[in-house]
């Protein structure tokens, strides 16, 4: 007479096969939402890295008013010698936060000064909309490489340069900033975008 155990130790092995299906499916589905999250933060280290690159060309800029002029080297961003002070428009030369390797340099036609810096990564961006009014121009682009994060000394001209009473919100009450002291306000959070 059977018993009843060849059967019972096949189902036994059907449940541990859809066990073992189930658990793959749900690591899968983590291992994509890592990815997925792991490339948003990324992308928010690059916005903010640009940002920095693109406040000190223009600190760079404005910092001599009679003759305003791009830098010609990251270098000069680092460490600005044309005052007795030596100035730092730069805290350090961040890497692309999407490549680890250096920014591509975008330079000005006219006088070969470095304008700005976008990232060479391949694929298309998750952020595609919401950005600040600074960065407008990147809603809906195709791939980083879009994202150019560019110092525009024409507008500079344009808007004037920056009245020494026009509130910084940025700055404390009595806190005043002169033309000689550093403008990059610490990050809040940049991950591992120096690696």
């Amino acid at each position: 007479m059977p018993t009843g155990k060849p059967a019972q130790s096949g189902f036994t092995y059907l449940f541990v096969l859809m066990l073992i299906a189930l658990i793959g499916m749900g690591l899968a589905a983590a291992g994509t939402l890592w990815h997925t999250e792991s490339q948003r933060e990324r992308e928010a280290d690059l916005l903010f890295i640009g940002d920095q690159y693109r406040q000190a060309i223009r600190s760079y800029y404005e910092l001599d008013p009679a003759q305003p002029r791009l830098p010609q080297s990251l270098d000069d961003l680092l460490e600005d010698n044309r005052r007795p002070n030596v100035v730092r428009h730069l805290r350090r030369a961040w890497r692309d936060p999407l490549t680890g390797r250096p920014f591509v340099l975008i330079r000005e036609p006219d006088t070969q000064g470095i304008a700005g810096v976008y990232s060479p990564a391949s694929g298309h961006p998750f952020k595609n909309a919401g950005f600040a009014a600074k960065d407008e121009a990147f809603k809906d682009a195709k791939r980083y490489a879009e994202w150019r994060f560019v110092f525009s000394p024409a507008s500079a001209v344009a808007a004037g340069p920056a009245s020494p009473q026009s509130p910084n919100p940025n700055q404390t009450p009595g806190s005043a900033q002169t033309p000689q002291e550093h403008r990059w306000i610490p990050a809040q959070r940049v991950g591992n975008a120096g690696r």
